[in-house]
């Protein structure tokens, strides 16, 4: 296999990537001619974090974000894992159901600990 024909078989990626990088420039500058530029200060205000910037980036804040934050991780995987279990507990037998219900009585115990030390009151 010479070197042309090599180079051949990468031309479709490099018409894709061409294709791909002109069109999405083309709706960008699309975008910014067409839509209305009119920020007022509504749009301009903080989100999310729910306080607008007033001093450096690296100022202390509350650990009650990242608490919340990897409780919400935590009870979301369960959820995650019962998806699957539900699916397939027909094909898994009573083994699955008992190994699904220990994950839960630990994630539940794990639940009544964060509930007891008060992890989840936001004061």
């Amino acid at each position: 296999m010479g070197q042309e024909e090599l180079l051949s078989e990468y031309l479709p990626i490099a018409i894709f990537l061409t294709i791909a990088i002109f069109l999405s420039m083309a709706m960008v500058v699309a975008s910014l001619i067409v839509g209305k530029q009119n920020p007022d200060p509504e749009k301009l205000s903080a989100y999310e974090c729910g306080f607008d910037a007033f001093q450096d980036a690296r100022i202390k804040f509350d650990v009650r974000f990242y608490l919340v934050a990897i409780l919400f991780i935590i009870f979301d995987l369960e959820v995650a894992f019962l998806f699957p279990w539900a699916v397939s507990l027909s094909e898994i037998g009573l083994f699955g159901f008992w190994s699904m219900m220990c994950f839960l009585g630990v994630l539940t115990i794990g639940f009544i600990y964060e509930w007891k030390k008060g992890a989840l009151e936001w004061e």
